[in-house]
């Protein structure tokens, strides 16, 4: 078995810390020191798409006056404009650089061979790219956005390592990489005296649930990892607003989204959402929203660092920061009343 490298334990990495700003709680990102709002922002599918400049700094302040302190990104995200958007933003906001985690992602830089996949010219090259888009001098979180199966993952471990030794980064990690994959990682960085990863970004929610709960189980004690989860509302569909059909002004009608059209429409999705109305139920006796409900699931597991929120509007994001104070209302017998729904219902 890989030798733990963190003496802290994992429960006392993960616990609660005391709020100083609005109600928001505060974890620990896997064992580092670094403290994540629990609820945290994202730009994937909005911004430079949905959300431009003065829509992003509205969006920013209404998350960071409510206490979010992370703000996710990744250079695939609209070819950069997402990055650009964000960056605008938060200068003209004048944001404290010290209050605030801001992260990137590299993998999908552009079409050239040396712009795609996790090489140490590419990461290098696309890191820099990040910081110029951001507006910052150093990422908080950076990530491999995907596993590279033509790199030796050696090369990557390295060049993530002196990215942090020439402070460009302070903590990195990957998104959507196998537990295998992470632990062989590790294995490389213990062995040649080099920093692993701190932190997975998965896909989790009520309807993508086992990578989380049952491949990387291993990962949380034997190696320290945090997540930072997203799509939280599987790209709204947990929101419970295509129960009765798609209107017309939603996203699935914008170019691009076919495929997420095609997953609701899917046989599995009309089953996912038919386990949907027998949730409704328990979000109406807790007076939440059954997107909140939702949100609130993906935070209680104590795994979780942050749970990455994306919004197109500003009441959007209000109403799913309400998790914040919802949150408490979802005990542990609520939490198996769930599980025992989608356990039977969801596949």
């Amino acid at each position: 078995m890989l030798a733990r490298s963190f003496p802290m334990l994992v429960f006392e990495a993960l616990e609660f810390l005391p709020c100083n700003q609005s109600n928001m709680q505060y974890r620990r990102v896997g064992q580092t020191g670094l403290k994540i709002s629990l609820f945290s922002l994202g730009s994937w599918v909005t911004f430079g798409k949905q959300i431009h400049l003065d829509d992003a700094k509205v969006l920013l302040k209404e998350a960071y006056d409510a206490g979010v302190n992370f703000f996710d990104n990744a250079e695939g995200y609209e070819a950069g404009a997402s990055e650009e958007i964000m960056g605008s933003a938060i200068k003209g906001l004048g944001l404290d650089r010290s209050s605030f985690i801001v992260s990137s992602k590299v993998f999908w830089g552009g079409d050239k061979p040396t712009q795609l996949g996790l090489s140490a010219k590419h990461v290098r090259d696309a890191c820099d790219a990040a910081l110029i888009r951001l507006k910052v001098d150093y990422l908080d979180l950076y990530y491999c956005h995907r596993p590279d199966p033509e790199t030796p993952i050696l090369e990557t471990v390295r060049i993530m390592n002196q990215l942090i030794q020439q402070g460009k980064i302070l903590y990195w990690g990957t998104s959507e990489w196998s537990a295998k994959q992470i632990t062989e990682a590790h294995r490389v960085a213990q062995q040649y005296n080099l920093i692993g990863p701190s932190v997975e970004q998965p896909q989790y929610n009520m309807l993508f649930r086992d990578r989380v709960d049952n491949e990387y189980s291993s990962l949380y004690q034997n190696v320290g990892m945090g997540l930072t989860t997203y799509s939280p509302l599987c790209s709204g569909i947990l929101t419970g607003k295509y129960l009765d059909g798609v209107p017309d002004d939603s996203r699935l009608n914008l170019p691009g989204y076919e495929w997420l059209r095609e997953m609701l429409l899917s046989e599995q999705g009309l089953k996912n959402q038919e386990s949907l109305k027998k949730l409704q139920p328990i979000a109406h006796e807790l007076d939440i929203s059954l997107a909140n409900l939702a949100i609130i699931w993906c935070a209680k597991n104590k795994n979780v660092s942050s749970v990455i929120l994306g919004a197109s509007k500003l009441s959007q994001l209000q109403s799913n920061l309400r998790a914040v104070t919802d949150y408490d209302k979802v005990t542990d017998e609520i939490m198996g009343n769930i599980n025992q729904i989608l356990d039977t219902s969801v596949q």
